[in-house]
């Protein structure tokens, strides 16, 4: 039935926008590379359910070569049943059941990463759209300059090569449109994998939101799921270790047997077995458990102090995103926009394109700086929503 629903979902919107959130909760519900976490998790659900029993009784069968007139002549029926010692059973079902969780961890964690690379390639269609969106307005308005200024003045040498310089841009504009298309279509393909299903118009809006505060962010890192794996694979190497004390108490064999002799009565045997640790095998084992313990407590340290370092790096995008585009918007771009009127009216009168084209392109790179800014404050955004182990 899910399914079903998904299939009917992706009909629907193959031939309209879709939006991230829908991207996202379509991908999460049905891409391949989480179903395989998926199909471990229900294979280690058998694992639990196993973890605790008890291992199969043995059944042994043996006949001497005695003739039947000897009372030594006989065959013997025997069973065999292993008991674990005293929390045997419930120590290895706690490994399993760590397993479980770790793997649920794993799951959790590769959702989150999948979300980061999907915001990752939709952030950046973003952005190349809207350079493309600008570029393309500029070439409208460089065209439109240049049949203006063509009308309104005489073509002598100086003007002439005005005109030249405004075409040469024109013809950059164009190329970067050219180069924008095979971006897009290349995002696009990205994106159509990491979502598992052809995405073609993606409808996205972004700005700039507030000044990130490093100590709030570092607040929120507490279901980092690096760190939360790397606390289920302590729980699950201290039940190991537990497991490896454990072992140096011996397990219990219970022995019940059958004597059948033809001419003699038949009788009974029962008896008891157990190993003896008695070469040192089991202390050893112990000890590699407890290093294994140590190894693991040591990288949680080191993911703890990697991660840190990763969102004050992610931080520092964040700010300077943040500055930049404020200071295009609240200071730069109302100087050109000035500058841009006083060239744009000057051009019916004959002035000199040179300067136009020059003050046109500033705006034009400032502009695109602006847009580079956003999204780049959202694609840092998006990375540190992953380290905070959001799905959305």
């Amino acid at each position: 039935m899910k399914t079903v629903i998904l299939s009917i979902f992706l009909l629907c919107t193959g031939a309209q926008a879709i939006s991230l959130t829908e991207i996202i909760g379509a991908s999460l519900a049905k891409n391949p590379s989480l179903e395989s976490i998926n199909e471990r998790i229900q294979a280690n659900k058998y694992n639990i359910k196993v973890s605790n029993q008890f291992e199969n009784p043995q059944l042994l069968i043996s006949k001497n070569t005695l003739d039947s007139s000897q009372a030594m002549s006989q065959s013997v029926v025997t069973l065999k049943q292993k008991i674990p010692f005293y929390n045997k059973r419930n120590t290895n079902k706690k490994i399993a059941e760590a397993e479980d969780a770790l793997l649920s961890e794993k799951l959790h964690a590769a959702k989150t990463k999948l979300v980061e690379k999907i915001k990752n390639e939709a952030y950046i269609i973003w952005k190349l759209g809207e350079l493309y969106r600008i570029i393309d307005d500029y070439v409208t308005l460089t065209k439109q300059n240049i049949d203006l200024y063509e009308s309104y003045t005489s073509i002598d040498e100086n003007r002439h090569m005005g005109i030249m310089k405004a075409e040469l841009s024109l013809s950059d504009l164009q190329i970067q449109k050219s180069v924008l298309r095979e971006k897009i279509s290349a995002a696009y393909a990205r994106l159509s994998y990491l979502a598992a299903f052809k995405v073609r118009h993606l409808d996205i809006a972004l700005d700039i939101g507030k000044k990130p505060n490093l100590l709030h962010l570092q607040n929120s890192l507490n279901n980092n799921p690096d760190i939360r794996i790397k606390d289920k694979e302590l729980l699950k190497q201290n039940a190991k270790v537990k497991m490896a004390d454990l072992n140096n108490y011996p397990d219990i064999n219970l022995i019940a047997g059958y004597a059948m002799r033809e001419n003699f009565d038949n009788y009974f045997n029962v008896g008891v077995g157990l190993s003896l640790p008695i070469y040192g095998t089991e202390d050893y084992k112990e000890e590699e458990a407890r290093s294994v313990l140590l190894s693991i407590a040591s990288k949680k340290a080191d993911t703890q102090i990697a991660v840190n370092a990763t969102l004050e790096s992610y931080y520092a995008q964040m700010l300077s995103s943040y500055e930049i585009y404020h200071i295009i918007q609240d200071e730069a771009l109302p100087q050109v926009a000035h500058m841009f009127e006083l060239s744009s009216s000057s051009i019916s009168i004959g002035a000199d394109l040179f300067k136009y084209i020059d003050v046109l392109f500033q705006k034009l790179d400032l502009e695109q700086k602006s847009i580079k800014a956003v999204a780049n404050y959202n694609l840092a955004q998006a990375k540190i929503a992953q380290l905070k182990g959001e799905i959305q």
